[in-house]
């Protein structure tokens, strides 16, 4: 089977992982045999990151007989404090209860390692402190570190602030986090609930900023974002559901997350081949199907406030090929910073085309549906990055 998978580093673990990844807690819906067949499938199509928060014996069976012809192929993401007591799931972040499922995980998924182990689900400020601190829970995560049998320390969240204190703590490499523009539009919350009601508050017409702030701290401190819930469970397929008004595609959704800073993978769940095909399809999709700018610029509740560069790419083809979102990305990173770290400069200056080399032609901004003056900021970015 032809494979057109790209694959992107994941902040500073070094892991080249698939653009589009493996969310397995749809596994057990169905049959072991058919569940490992789908992930071997997915496999194929070139696939090699998948999420295991799930605790129950049969979707961590299923994972382990999928990966076991091919091991070293596959980057398992597993969750340290996601356990199954008493028939059932239980976050929780008693140490023995940790320790438990989390050799349960290696024994069933028939490895003496994960890749990336996952502080999971920290929603709250308070469970943040526990976390991070130096106590049983952590003292155990830090234990698997250094036995090797987590080869890198992460963390889930769905709320942006406790994102951002974990990109700037220093103790986690990636952060699982639920990207879609739908949840976008939300202020922080420790809720999850809050982000599926029905319709959202009056007055939600823009990206939170500080969604828009974790996005680019991550970015900043080289913290890879695996993504979940891109699809915001389904919501966005249907126009009545969306909080939109119109429906977006799988590939739209996709590309949405993808072009948010720090992302590396998407995390899809899948029931069938046909859901997986559909979700590589994103790989050699032409520009007009990634296109989510037109249709959420154009929606009664947009997503993004005029003037804010969401780095889609719609701005191209530019005539003098600069890579325009690159250089708007590069641009608002080192803004956040007193100055330019060397690290972003030499970025810009790999690059085959500088801000410096833009003509002022603004083809790009009559094709931009978010009001960007991009002229304007090529120019910023020439002082910027010449100093």
């Amino acid at each position: 089977m032809e494979q057109n998978m790209k694959y992107r580093t994941l902040g500073k673990t070094g892991l080249r992982v698939s653009e589009i990844g493996f969310g397995g807690e749809w596994l057990e819906r169905h049959e072991e045999s058919e569940s490992v067949a789908l992930m071997k499938y997915a496999h194929g199509r070139g696939i090699n990151i998948v999420d295991c928060w799930m605790p129950d014996p049969k979707s961590r069976d299923i994972i382990g007989r999928a990966i076991a012809e091919d091991r070293a192929g596959w980057y398992v993401q597993g969750h340290i404090g996601s356990t199954y007591q008493n028939g059932q799931y239980t976050r929780t972040r008693d140490a023995e209860q940790c320790r438990i499922a989390f050799e349960d995980l290696l024994t069933r998924l028939r490895t003496d390692y994960i890749d990336l182990g996952m502080i999971h689900y920290v929603d709250m400020e308070n469970d943040w402190d526990v976390v991070s601190r130096p106590g049983p829970y952590l003292d155990y995560v830090m234990e698997l570190k250094k036995q090797g049998k987590i080869k890198h320390i992460g963390l889930s969240t769905h709320n942006p602030l406790i994102a951002i204190k974990a990109a700037e703590s220093g103790l986690v490499e990636i952060i699982l986090f639920s990207v879609n523009p739908a949840f976008d539009l939300m202020p922080p919350t420790d809720n999850i609930e809050n982000y599926f009601a029905d319709t959202y508050a009056d007055g939600l017409n823009g990206v939170d900023p500080v969604r828009i702030r974790m996005y680019k701290i991550c970015e900043q401190q080289n913290v890879g974002i695996t993504c979940m819930k891109p699809f915001a469970g389904g919501r966005l397929f249907d126009a009545k559901r969306s909080p939109f008004g119109v429906a977006l595609t799988p590939i739209q959704c996709i590309h949405y997350a993808l072009t948010k800073p720090g992302v590396a993978s998407v995390l899809c769940g899948y029931d069938t081949t046909e859901h997986v095909d559909a979700a590589v399809a994103y790989e050699t999709a032409p520009d007009s199907e990634k296109d989510y700018a037109t249709i959420l610029a154009g929606a009664p509740q947009h997503t993004f406030p005029g003037g804010e560069c969401t780095y889609c790419g719609h701005c191209k083809p530019c005539p003098v090929d600069i890579d325009i979102a690159m250089v708007n990305k590069l641009y608002d990173l080192a803004v956040m910073q007193p100055e330019v770290p060397a690290s972003l400069r030499q970025h810009y200056l790999s690059m085959d085309h500088h801000a410096d080399e833009c003509i002022a032609c603004r083809g790009c901004e009559s094709r931009c549906p978010f009001g960007v003056k991009v002229a304007d900021r090529m120019s910023k970015a020439a002082e910027l990055f010449r100093e």
